[in-house]
């Protein structure tokens, strides 16, 4: 239901509709209880805004730009997500360019959303309120976009509640939407026709994309309480616009009245506008761009209110050749209310700096100071124990340090209730520190550690979940990913060697899960030998990267075949291509197109397929050639996936419903009941059942959701609420292989989710009879030497001109664990092991031998693991006698 209201005031025009938007979503679909939590990886994404309430202690609040807000927790020292309930509908409100804190009635709090002003985001933005410290909230939908992802996003808030009168809130818009106002709680809101600028800068006014043409507009409002008394509006208010030439405004008459404040400097851009209510100080940081990624000019100017007088005191002025960075991140110490401290917007090298004044700006004194070159002396320590893939596995040389101070500081914070307590935000994360005040002591040092816990901002481009070894593989945005060995834990490190900026695609071999793929973007130019794919064979813990065709500069997809002897890829606008071994070389793919989606059985290791254009494509012959199979009526871009342990077993997600093969694409059945989906994935199947458990982000009855079936699509069950959608949730999406229930899922800012059941325990009849029609020939199975305890299983895999790979499997026998195993066998010709994993060989001659990895040598009765290897030589015979012995 809309409701639409307007309200006349005395100094505004009236141009603004209130809308209460709906949040609940109604379907018929049968629910299944889950209990929803974050895998941790800590932050992994630009924090623009941290805002400290400034009447409640430790009510701190944040805002990112694609992963909603988050309200501090001191208890436990972590951070709440406030904006999980948005969903696909809404997926733009968890950009937040704004957030306000009330600070008469501190249970209230607002936001201001909308993530992209251009095309990309098809709704308008919204303030959303709330009175019970962001746990529900309602919206009021506005006339034009906002930008939460947008250039400018840093500069703020733009949003403010009045201090004398906590029902007025201002709210400055972009693109020439000017100054708004409301005076019923934010409920309602009208346009302040007297407001006389609404900001002209633009980054790049020409940008086809419409991106850097956006106009941040009206970007803060800063109240003077002292003009009023408590209960009447504040009269005196000082708002800053995005206008070279005339960045700061003034009321002194609330609002009815505008004027240009006289004096100002021009020529950058006032970022952050600070009032200092004791000294009678209004603060400006100021750069040349909106930022947040640039910025190479700026200054730091005091305007005394008393007297109108303006005082410059950058510690470095723009006018110096030492100047290469503009001011940002800007904030008093309310407890000692002559000391502030003032961050570079940017300054990539060597690093960020922080400035820090105890005069009120008369001196500064420097985070860091250089030395000797390129030795540099520092007033910080930084602990990053808690979180140690901040260093990005970098090991720079002096003058740089790992892991960096920070940089896109856009806001920096001192506790107004603490004055050794400060957190900012930075691209990767939020530091603080608890004692700050360490700084002013002659050779002290402040500690800075990650303030970030349980604030998960990372954009998840792909998931895998193998059956043995870690039971998590993330490719993401931005950071690249991670192995996930522990789900609550913080990993220790994301992909290196090579490191990608963003891994856009990951796989591994079904049947040997030690050998996995991923591909990915980096910057060509700052490595120009490096290539988009790289290898794994001890199940992601180290990589290696292969070699790639002519013309690759984005990872596209890439597929491993069931047994890991051979990988197809689709490189981003570059011909697929595929490889026998590691991607030691590469042959161009026949009859697949450019940009396919390409996905391996999960049972033929010579059985690859690809989706492009709504045509499906298969290969039997290992990638060489592919052709396009009778089905029709799939959707013209999506995401597809095969099943594990049934050839030709095909699910294909996207616009329009969700596909079912069962023949390997030659026909697909629309699944009834789903008119949209967005991806798809199998996890465990549930007891008594012999088919996996299918996971779905998709819409039924009109609701888009996350939906899991257990018998094979005739039925669902919705596994997510209205409070857990997190916007457009489902670019990765899979199940955990080893957990019934469990799934894991991928959203664009809010991190990698995980799911497992709450509800009582189920039990299903098989309706579905999987086949393993593809499976390779086994070898025999060796019987295993009296009196031992383990026996080991020869199992030949592909074989191709010159060599072939295997897989052994080691099984404990007897009726005690083991620490360690050994497996020997004798060739009958002249092969010859080039590369094992999760093992480690000795061959002499014919005679080879095998002993356990560090991590696969424990096993209990019954249980088992397994190696495989690659090998030169004429024939793939297995070898007649394989011999397991227990250490």
């Amino acid at each position: 239901m809309r409701k639409r209201l307007f309200v006349m005031l005395t100094t505004a025009a009236v141009l603004l509709v209130a809308a209460v938007v709906r949040m609940s979503p109604v379907s018929a679909v049968a629910s299944d209880p889950y209990a929803y939590k974050n895998v941790r990886i800590d932050g992994g994404g630009f924090v623009p805004g941290i805002i400290f309430n400034q009447t409640e202690r430790n009510l701190i609040y944040a805002r990112t730009d694609i992963g909603g807000a988050y309200r501090w927790n001191q208890s436990t020292k972590s951070w709440t997500p406030l904006l999980d309930w948005v969903g696909w509908d809404k997926w733009g409100y968890n950009g937040v360019i704004s957030l306000a804190t009330d600070p008469v009635q501190t249970n209230r709090v607002y936001a201001a959303v909308g993530m992209y002003t251009n095309s990309w985001d098809p709704n308008n933005g919204a303030i959303l309120r709330s009175t019970d410290k962001g746990d529900t909230w309602q919206a009021t939908a506005l006339p034009f976009k906002l930008g939460g992802n947008m250039p400018g996003r840093g500069m703020g808030e733009a949003l403010s509640v009045d201090p004398n009168d906590n029902r007025v809130l201002y709210f400055g818009a972009p693109n020439g939407n000017g100054l708004w106002r409301s005076t019923d709680y934010g409920a309602t809101w009208a346009k302040v026709a007297s407001f006389p600028n609404p900001g002209n800068y633009a980054q790049d006014p020409a940008d086809p994309n419409g991106y850097l043409s956006h106009k941040p507009g009206v970007v803060w409002v800063t109240y003077d309480p002292r003009s009023s008394t408590k209960g009447t509006a504040t009269k005196t208010i000082y708002v800053g616009v995005a206008d070279k030439e005339n960045t700061v405004y003034r009321t002194t008459d609330g609002g009815a009245t505008w004027s240009r404040l006289a004096g100002q400097p021009t020529g950058y851009l006032a970022h952050k506008g600070v009032l200092d209510t004791v000294n009678g100080y209004l603060y400006l940081a100021t750069s040349d761009t909106g930022g947040p990624y640039d910025g190479a000019k700026g200054d730091v100017w005091r305007y005394a209110t008393a007297t109108g007088t303006w005082t410059q005191i950058s510690p470095v002025p723009s006018s110096s050749a030492d100047d290469h960075f503009g001011y940002s991140g800007l904030t008093i110490d309310r407890q000692n209310p002559g000391t502030i401290m003032v961050a570079t917007q940017i300054s990539w090298w060597p690093d960020v700096i922080f400035f820090r004044s105890t005069d009120s700006g008369a001196t500064w004194t420097r985070v860091w100071d250089w030395t000797s070159y390129p030795n540099r002396s520092f007033r910080y320590k930084m602990d990053i124990t808690e979180n140690p893939w901040l260093t990005f596995g970098g090991n720079p040389q002096p003058p740089e340090v790992t892991p960096k101070l920070g940089w896109m500081t856009e806001s920096l914070e001192i506790d107004p209730f603490d004055s050794n307590r400060m957190m900012y935000g930075t691209g990767a994360t939020i530091y603080g520190t608890e004692n700050l005040k360490q700084w002013d002591v002659s050779g002290g040092q402040f500690t800075i550690k990650p303030m970030a816990k349980g604030l998960e901002e990372t954009a998840v481009l792909d998931l895998i979940s193998p059956p043995s070894g870690a039971p998590l593989i993330s490719g993401l945005g931005d950071i690249g990913g991670f192995r996930h060995t522990n789900l609550d834990a913080v990993p220790p490190m994301l992909f290196t060697q090579p490191n990608f900026t963003s891994t856009t695609s990951l796989d591994y071999a079904e049947k040997s899960p030690s050998i996995m793929v991923r591909a990915g973007n980096f910057t060509d130019a700052d490595r120009p030998n490096d290539s988009h794919v790289a290898f794994s064979t001890d199940g992601g813990a180290n990589w290696f990267q292969g070699s790639e065709p002519g013309g690759v500069n984005e990872g596209g997809t890439v597929a491993a075949a069931a047994d890991g002897s051979r990988f197809v890829w689709a490189p981003k606008g570059v011909t697929p291509v595929y490889s026998v071994g590691y991607g030691n070389s590469w042959q161009q793919a026949s009859g697949l197109p450019t940009d396919a989606v390409v996905e391996s059985d999960r049972v033929n290791p010579m059985k690859f397929y690809g989706l492009s254009g709504g045509r499906l494509y298969v290969s039997t012959n290992g990638g060489a050639t592919f052709t396009t199979t009778a089905a029709t009526g799939l959707p013209t871009s999506g995401k597809f996936k095969a099943v594990p342990g049934i050839e030709g077993d095909l699910w294909v997600a996207g616009d329009g419903g969700l596909w079912h093969s069962t023949n390997s694409g030659t026909s697909f059945t629309k699944v009834s009941g789903i008119t949209k989906s967005v991806n798809v994935g199998f996890g465990k199947a549930a007891p008594g059942g012999n088919y996996m458990a299918v996971f779905a982000v998709a819409t039924i009855d009109g609701v888009t959701g996350l939906y899991r079936s257990d018998d094979g699509g005739s039925s669902w069950l919705r596994i997510n609420d209205d409070k857990h959608q997190w916007g457009n949730m489902g670019e990765a999406l899979t199940g955990d292989p080893r957990v019934y229930g469990r799934v894991y899922l991928g959203t664009n800012g809010r991190g990698i989710i995980y799911g497992d059941r709450t509800g009582p325990p189920v039990t299903v009849t098989p309706s579905v009879t999987p086949t393993d029609t593809g499976s390779p020939t086994a070898s025999p199975t060796v019987t295993p030497t009296a009196g031992t305890g383990c026996t080991a299983t020869y199992k030949a895999g592909t074989q191709w001109q010159g060599g072939f790979q295997a897989e052994v499997s080691v099984q404990n026998t007897g009726s005690s664990a083991i620490t360690g195993w050994k497996v020997t066998w004798t060739w009958s010709g002249d092969q010859k092991i080039t590369q094992l994993w999760n093992g480690a060989p000795s061959q002499t001659g014919a005679n080879v031998s095998v002993t356990n990895a560090g991590y696969n040598g424990n096993l209990g009765p019954n249980a088992s693991t397994s190696f495989g290897f690659t090998a030169t030589g004429a024939t793939s015979t297995p070898p007649t006698t394989v011999t397991c012995t227990p250490a």
